[in-house]
């Protein structure tokens, strides 16, 4: 096995979802970036079909792989590791992914790292600013998490708060649903509300006024009741004023206790991770909140917000630094919590 190296070489493969990505570093210097998506053919059924994405992820595994170490102008034998997602996700769709890394780890004589996903979200920030180092705070937003998180270190991080119900992006593709909207319904979402004029009084998902605790499913339900009760009594109504309140509602209160959340903990620096930091309003709004009050925001691009293999890349030079390998014994977990020992929410169809 190879000596450990101070800008180690990082072969990173993410498969969770319908995303089959590969991507290269050195260091936090990212060489090559590559994704296959089954996204089109999955938005014929309205969401994620599990056996779908596994094989097609099986299909495109080694070439998205070959395509990655190519782009970056890397031979295989000069890796120094293998970075990928064992969890959360599609049981089936880790397991293609994972059964590759291991095998390209064992071939080649070096480390395989095992990444949680959420933790690739999380490292995704470093990416985008080479400096970047703990302690911060993070706004995570998912298709299957929402919650706020404060790093002390590289490898020890503490939940402040998070969603007692529905993530945030589990809501969006709900509503988009409600909406006739395709899947993914992030997007769509986004650019409907674009088009609203007049916001509907909708629920602000705050549990008790305090903490950073959040609900989606009140929100969610506000939304369809309103639509169906329109439809029922035959009364029009504007999708996109929906779409807009909506979206007002379910992120305001994100950018509000993430505020409040550096506040409290004193954090000057603070990140995002996660598909719906891909949202164009989310990303303003905190912006500017964070400007208002003198903190510096970090906020990967947007193809990194989504699933993608340079922040399974990331975090494994986080783990790689720290000496935390894992074995060839590995096996993938369809859902990880955010912390150990408590209870892990399934993950839904990310954003």
């Amino acid at each position: 096995m190879k000596k450990t190296t101070d800008s180690p070489l990082i072969l990173g493969i993410e498969s969770s979802c319908d995303e089959t990505a590969a991507a290269v570093i050195r260091g936090r210097q990212l060489l090559s970036d590559e994704i296959a998506s089954s996204a089109a053919t999955q938005a014929k059924y309205g969401g994620v079909v599990p056996e779908i994405a596994s094989r097609a992820h099986a299909q495109e595994v080694d070439e998205v792989v070959s395509r990655a170490l190519r782009n970056a102008n890397v031979r295989k034998e000069e890796l120094d590791a293998v970075a990928v997602t064992y969890g959360a996700g599609l049981l089936g769709a880790l397991l293609v992914g994972l059964s590759f890394a291991k095998g390209f780890a064992y071939g080649l004589g070096i480390p395989l790292i095992g990444v949680d996903h959420i933790r690739g979200h999380l490292a995704a920030a470093y990416l985008e600013d080479e400096t970047l180092e703990p302690p911060f705070l993070t706004l995570l937003a998912s298709g299957g998490h929402t919650a706020i998180l404060y790093t002390e270190a590289a490898d020890k991080f503490r939940v402040l708060g998070g969603t007692l119900d529905d993530a945030a992006g589990e809501a969006f593709d709900k509503v988009a649903r409600v909406l006739s909207l395709p899947y993914p319904g992030g997007p769509h979402i986004e650019a409907l509300a674009r088009e609203g004029k007049n916001l509907i009084s909708m629920p602000k998902m705050l549990k008790g006024g305090g903490g950073y605790d959040f609900s989606y499913s009140g929100l969610k339900t506000a939304v369809i009741n309103y639509v169906h009760t329109k439809e029922q009594k035959g009364e029009e109504y504007s999708r996109a004023d929906v779409a807009c309140s909506f979206q007002h509602a379910a992120l305001d209160v994100l950018v509000k206790k993430t505020i409040e959340g550096a506040n409290e903990t004193g954090a000057r620096v603070v990140t995002a991770g996660g598909g719906v930091i891909a949202n164009g309003y989310l990303r303003e709004r905190l912006a500017a909140a964070c400007a208002q009050q003198g903190l510096k925001l970090v906020l990967p691009a947007k193809k990194h917000c989504t699933d993608n293999a340079a922040m399974i890349a990331a975090e494994g030079l986080v783990q790689y630094r720290l000496g935390h390998f894992s074995p060839l014994s590995l096996n993938a977990q369809a859902s990880i919590p955010l912390v150990r020992g408590q209870a892990a929410p399934s993950r839904g169809a990310g954003m």
